[in-house]
């Protein structure tokens, strides 16, 4: 494990030191942090952390190693990796190398043997901002002027550093009951598997896809990914879901997927302070009043009223799922003449390693496109 002294700046001056983890060299994101006491390997290769630099709240990390099964992409996409104490050696029957042996691989800066939870409660208070990491220089003044220099999350259109270059397809497991067009915009890889694993045929296409392309595949339901950005900047894949929407496919989306169903809806979307982050996010189904712990991975939300039905071109909109922590929107319906027609989450019902409390909502999608109300 590398023993190079490294520094931490973040955007409003202050400073950390510690030792390099990872790879050796300088990178830049925003700053989040994610409450997750394992799954780190899920973490790093999820795709909407695409620009971040993510500090992990567990003080010990790297336990496991790392193994060549629970990537959730095909590469680490976070720009940093931040933790307290990095374990000194795996101890798992899976692992095949340690963390910080995969993140020095791929190039990975972080940055470890910080006071991690003074960290998290500086941006908790202040909210997620710019941040850098060096073992390239010890001059705190140069780092932070290049952190200042470093371009906010907000405004950010990221898809097309995530989205797949061609579409593919992940085919039913067992007999077809229907098929899926599913956006990638970030998705990961437990997504296709777990709508597969209940008889659909999943193809999987760029973010960029137009809807004639979409309905070429004569879909029975449309999905939209999680993904990284701002999604106030994603006008294209909204104007998609529209005609989708207009054209009385079934829809349902995750994290992303929510945010720009809530504007193909009409509705608007803001920036957290500091997002929801972790696989323990306590959030209420309000159609069956069952409390779930989920996974979360968002920085923006969408705005919509909590106690009212809204009327949109396609429907009306209700909020499904709120978190009980802050009341942030977690899920939205839209139903037509009474039948559920679309619905989303803010959250990954897809989790792996987990909690699976919301994977009921795939089964929900299959009601759907099976005309059922759900």
């Amino acid at each position: 494990m590398s023993s190079l002294p490294a520094i931490l700046v973040l955007e409003d001056g202050r400073v950390f030191r510690g030792r390099s983890f990872g790879a050796a060299g300088e990178t830049f994101g925003e700053l989040v942090f994610s409450t997750g006491m394992s799954g780190y390997q899920e973490t790093l290769t999820d795709p909407s952390y695409r620009g971040q630099v993510v500090l992990a709240t567990a003080p010990h990390i790297g336990n496991t190693g790392w193994n060549d099964e629970d990537d959730e992409s095909s590469r680490i996409w976070v720009a940093g990796y931040i933790v307290r104490d990095p374990s000194p050696r795996p101890s798992n029957w899976r692992s095949a190398r340690s963390l910080d042996a995969e993140l020095a691989t791929q190039g990975v800066v972080g940055i470890s043997d910080i006071d991690t939870r003074a960290l998290t409660r500086h941006i908790r208070d202040r909210g997620a901002m710019r941040v850098g990491i060096s073992t390239e220089t010890t001059n705190t003044d140069e780092l932070l002027a290049r952190v200042l220099q470093q371009p906010l999350m907000a405004g950010q259109d990221l898809t097309a550093d995530v989205t797949t270059a061609e579409p593919y397809l992940v085919p039913a497991v067992g007999e077809r009951r229907f098929t899926v067009v599913a956006v990638d915009l970030g998705i990961k890889s437990m997504t296709p598997t777990q709508l597969s694993a209940r008889g659909l045929d999943v193809h999987v296409v760029p973010a960029h896809a137009t809807f004639e392309q979409i309905a070429a595949l004569e879909p029975d339901g449309v999905f939209f990914s999680n993904g990284p950005g701002d999604p106030a900047t994603a006008d294209g894949p909204v104007a998609v879901l529209r005609e989708v929407l207009t054209a009385g496919i079934p829809y349902f989306g995750i994290c992303f997927g929510n945010q720009l169903f809530g504007r193909a809806l009409g509705l608007g979307t803001y920036k957290l302070k500091f997002g929801h982050r972790g696989i323990n996010q306590p959030v209420i189904d309000r159609t069956t009043g069952k409390v779930e712990v989920t996974a979360h991975n968002h920085g923006f939300a969408v705005d919509a009223p909590l106690d009212a039905a809204a009327p949109t071109p396609f429907g009306e909109v209700t909020v499904s799922h709120v978190c009980l922590n802050d009341d942030v929107v977690e899920g939205l319906e839209l139903r037509r003449d009474g039948h559920l027609v679309g619905f989303s989450v803010q959250y990954h019902p897809e989790a792996a390693a987990g909690p699976h409390d919301a994977n009921y909502l795939f089964d929900r999608f299959v009601d759907v496109m099976a005309g059922k109300d759900a």
